[in-house]
């Protein structure tokens, strides 16, 4: 079956893009309508999510700029309500996940993006949240910020209960390892010249 989407390429990469970007879950994205998403404050509205909660997600200049641009050209395709879906389908029904989930799996593909332990151990469309949670604590630990007052807001932002569920996406990677590595050694060295 393929994939009936205007400007697939486009809709694809918007759709990474807001993962990775806002650390969204894919059933987050594929339920995101016109009304939810407010560009001109780089606010995404996320409702009814798996905790049954909702929240407002805060978003980047560049990933607005891209979700912008996807804007355009969706809005060229098909008539937009506040109901519509942000992601759609060429009939203009929401991009539903298998499609979603095989167009990944294609890019990922053609990209020749292959992790080794078979098909279950392939990167996932899911990966692509915790690859911005990652990414985002490294950037914290390299600005200095105080990583305790952050790590709870962190949790709201990524819709979870408690901090508890954040620390399922707190995978140590040699490059995060290394900055609170660097950060434990220079209060080591502070503690140690008081």
């Amino acid at each position: 079956m393929t994939w009936q989407v205007p400007h697939r390429g486009l809709v694809l990469r918007a759709g990474l893009v807001l993962l990775y970007g806002a650390a969204l879950r894919l059933g987050e994205a594929l339920s995101v309508t016109i009304a939810d998403v407010d560009l001109s404050a780089s606010l995404l509205q996320v409702r009814e999510t798996k905790f049954f909660k909702s929240r407002l997600v805060p978003l980047g200049q560049d990933l607005t700029s891209v979700l912008s641009g996807y804007l355009v050209l969706r809005k060229d395709q098909h008539p937009v309500s506040e109901t519509s879906p942000f992601f759609c389908c060429r009939d203009g029904r929401p991009v539903p996940r298998h499609l979603a989930e095989a167009a990944f799996r294609r890019a990922r593909d053609y990209a020749g993006i292959k992790r080794g332990g078979g098909p279950r151990c392939q990167p996932r469309l899911h990966d692509l949240r915790h690859s911005g949670v990652v990414h985002r604590l490294v950037a914290w630990y390299r600005s200095g910020v105080d990583l305790q007052d952050l790590l709870p807001k962190l949790a709201t932002y990524l819709g979870h209960v408690d901090l508890h569920a954040t620390q399922r996406y707190l995978t140590m990677t040699p490059e995060l390892l290394r900055e609170a590595s660097l950060r434990f050694e220079h209060y080591a060295m502070e503690a140690h010249h008081a």
